[in-house]
């Protein structure tokens, strides 16, 4: 008889960065390397990962708002991972998304008008993200906590939801949560609500 086949089950939870002055003041962020704000700083340091996920492993894009927010949540310094690295928004990073938004000839449009396929001048595509950041969800041997960004999250929890950058998402990506996908060999699934980061004790 053939020999019996355990499936791979994983859970990955999924993080987004702390503040920056770039996020406070509307601008896009993408690939440009902007670390957190002060008070950003403060604010997670009084925050902790819950205790279920202190022994995951811990993970982050090597962008360095997401493993000083890593480091200040954990307590430990995250593994590296470029394939969490955020969405390259091209011409677009830097520039406020209200402006474009507001320019017809800026070809911006809102994310829920994009499809999978819609790329920022000289950016990348969710697409683009989701060929690279698959191979990295499918060579996960351990439950992970993953520190990243929206864009990155966007497109992981698109396809744990069926979401397809057509109309409003399913999901809202907060700070300060943990987002958790049960991943095995052949799909994702969301796990519904949110795991809130908690006090840390003094």
């Amino acid at each position: 008889a053939a020999p019996h086949r355990v499936q791979r089950m994983i859970r990955l939870a999924l993080m987004r960065h702390g503040h920056t002055a770039w996020n406070r003041a509307g601008r896009i962020q993408g690939r440009t390397d902007i670390p957190l704000d002060a008070g950003a700083e403060e604010h997670l340091s009084q925050l902790c990962v819950p205790p279920e996920w202190t022994e995951a492993d811990l993970v982050s894009s090597p962008l360095t708002r997401a493993v000083q927010t890593a480091q200040l949540v954990a307590g430990r310094s995250p593994r590296i991972e470029a394939a969490l690295t955020e969405m390259d928004w091209g011409a677009w990073e830097g520039q406020e998304g209200a402006i474009l938004r507001a320019d017809p000839a800026s070809g911006y449009r809102d994310i829920e008008d994009w499809g999978w396929t819609f790329t920022p001048p000289g950016g990348e595509s969710p697409a683009a993200l989701c060929a690279r950041l698959i191979p990295w969800v499918n060579a996960l041997q351990r439950d992970t906590v993953a520190v990243c960004h929206i864009g990155t999250m966007r497109v992981l929890l698109a396809i744990a939801t069926g979401w397809a950058f057509r109309d409003p998402a399913p999901f809202r990506i907060k700070r300060d949560r943990l987002y958790v996908l049960c991943v095995s060999a052949d799909r994702s699934t969301l796990e519904t609500p949110p795991l809130p980061l908690e006090r840390r004790k003094t």
